[in-house]
């Protein structure tokens, strides 16, 4: 394997995660954008080979997913800059699916594996001192180097969420445990790093990463074909968890110091909301089972269906991946998807299994990792992130290609290089490197340099944007800019997140529109998140004089001079969703 090809798969494993820069109004688009770019740099640069048909399940439920979107922009009310978006994505992901079967066809398949690994570890173990500084020395973090932590006492690593970083940390215990099986690493220089990694687990406080360190252990003890080693490092994780757990605990305690693990012993709603969402999920779920919502349309059909006693907190996503297809797809196509994702599932493990020597274990460890992040996608998404869908695409494809013998790639013509991959790698690449350019265009609204122009002026470049016209839309709409057309604005915005500034902003402007039916429906959405973000908004409805009318009929027989607020009136018959979508279905 070239030099080049090895340096490009363990950067690209590595550096996403620790990239802390970040512009408004996205926080982790310029991780994503570097992953989009260095992953199309490993499929570039290592040549893969042609990919045998073990892809095609896992590839034809990403073409059905794109069918998806494309429907639900052309047939639904999906903004071009969302869809287009989303389309790019899932093109990558078949890229790299079909890039890691390529690579483990070709004669440097395990070095190829073992670059990854080393990749993650090396992510893994920078990102320890990371979560140091963000748990004892909070002060010193928030900077272009180390990303502040929201939440006191955990550590969110440089992708700025606590179950982003246990996952990558997870990730980066099995590759230690595969590069010490491999031969690639002392079994003293393994068992440290995995002792590392779990005491930064358990820095970021995170439940599933309890689960995961548990679910190593059972691996241990379930793949005899595992070194005495390995499965002896497996098998100690959750000690080691529990160790390092105890001794936050004390420190906590001797020193008065926040520890997030505590904290989240001592909640009363063990599922952080997910249990609420996935209620109303299934409400959704009960109202469009044959079609679903439309693709990325789960936030504005949920924001918009009564339901009064919702989590308060604004969810664009139901925090699981089969739920999320359900509501999303509708019923048979969902299936459909699962079916084949799941018969994707079903073939790696049996090729994993089935698989011995060093490529065996190669293949264990990717299937690994891909069920390690599955399990995640049951209780968040992290597979909508580039830096987490791209590597585990590849891994699957590595698990998926025919099985080896003795190492070596089974013969026939896919072990031949494959110049279409190759090309398609550096197409990836230079999509990247413009979609940087095109967000610039809207970074500029949110942090304008000096001798930037107006606001308006950056307002309207940022709405010709590509795959970003949503965030200057929102703009538009919220800042108080007088820019032209609101109303095509809301209509786009609308079906990214659904947040206090926009409903507040859409129900005045349907107000001022005449559309006072669809402006107090709205309201009476804001009102069941108990938002205090609104609290200024309600105000008016807390004087005496301004007091919500008895009923719609009493409202209207009150004189003009002393109608309240259109805020302060009640809501008529619920509306559908779909009728604040225009070309909904």
């Amino acid at each position: 394997m070239n030099p080049v090809a090895v340096s490009s798969m363990a950067a690209a494993a590595a550096l996403p995660s620790l990239l802390a820069f970040s512009l408004s109004p996205s926080a982790t688009f310029l991780n994503q954008a570097l992953a989009f770019a260095l992953w199309g740099g490993v499929v570039a640069a290592s040549l893969p080979a042609r990919c045998g048909r073990g892809v095609v399940p896992v590839l034809a439920a990403l073409v059905l997913l794109a069918l998806a979107a494309a429907a639900s922009w052309g047939l639904g009310g999906l903004p071009a800059s969302l869809a287009l978006s989303a389309l790019g994505t899932l093109a990558a992901a078949a890229l790299l699916l079909a890039g890691g079967a390529g690579a483990r066809a070709s004669d440097a398949g395990l070095q190829t594996f073992a670059a990854f690994c080393w990749g993650l570890l090396v992510a893994g173990l920078c990102n320890l001192p990371i979560a140091l500084v963000q748990v004892f020395l909070p002060d010193l973090a928030g900077g272009d180097w180390i990303a502040a932590s929201g939440l006191p006492g955990r550590a969110v690593g440089n992708l700025r969420q606590p179950n982003h970083l246990s996952s990558l940390l997870l990730w980066a215990c099995i590759a230690c445990v595969a590069l010490l099986q491999l031969r690639r690493m002392a079994w003293q220089a393994a068992a440290a790093a995995l002792a590392l990694l779990v005491f930064a687990v358990v820095l970021t406080a995170s439940r599933t990463g309890l689960v995961s360190v548990v679910l190593l252990a059972l691996w241990g003890l379930a793949d005899r074909r595992l070194g005495r080693a390995p499965r002896a490092l497996l098998v100690a994780a959750p000690l080691l968890y529990a160790l390092a757990w105890f001794g936050m605990a004390q420190w906590a305690a001797a020193s008065a110091h926040s520890f997030g693990g505590a904290e989240r012993l001592a909640e009363t709603d063990i599922s952080s909301s997910r249990f609420g969402i996935w209620a109303d999920t299934l409400a959704l779920i009960r109202l469009h089972p044959w079609a679903g919502v439309g693709w990325g349309e789960f936030n504005i059909a949920w924001t918009l269906t009564p339901f009064p006693g919702r989590p308060v907190a604004f969810f664009d996503h139901t925090h699981n991946l089969p739920l999320q297809l359900a509501v999303e797809l509708g019923l048979p196509l969902a299936a459909l998807v699962l079916g084949l994702l799941l018969w994707g599932l079903a073939r790696g493990l049996r090729l994993a299994w089935a698989s011995s020597g060093d490529s065996g274990t190669a293949q264990r460890c990717a299937m690994a990792m891909v069920l390690m992040i599955g399990l995640h996608s049951l209780l968040e998404y992290p597979l909508w992130y580039a830096y987490f869908l791209l590597p585990t695409a590849w891994a699957w494809g590595f698990v998926l290609q025919g099985q080896r013998v003795g190492g070596t790639p089974a013969p026939g013509p896919s072990s031949s290089p494959s110049p279409a991959l190759g090309w398609a790698g550096l197409v990836l690449v230079a999509g990247a490197a413009l979609s940087v350019v095109d967000y610039l265009r809207v970074a500029a609204i949110f942090s304008a340099r000096p001798g930037a122009g107006p606001l308006e002026q950056r307002i309207a470049s940022g709405q010709r944007s590509v795959f970003f016209a949503h965030h200057a839309d929102y703009a538009a709409v919220t800042s108080g800019a007088v820019v032209s057309e609101r109303g095509p604005a809301f209509d786009r915005v609308t079906h990214y997140l659904l947040d206090t500034r926009l409903m507040m902003a859409w129900a005045r402007a349907l107000a001022a529109n005449g559309q006072e039916d669809a402006a107090r429906h709205l309201v009476a959405r804001l009102r069941e998140f108990r938002n205090p973000d609104a609290d200024e908004f309600f105000a008016a409805c807390d004087e005496p004089d301004q007091a919500p009318a008895p009923d719609a009929a009493a409202s209207a027989v009150a004189p003009a001079a002393s109608a309240p607020p259109f805020q302060c009136q009640p809501p008529g018959p619920p509306l559908d969703w779909r009728a604040f979508v225009p070309g909904a279905r």
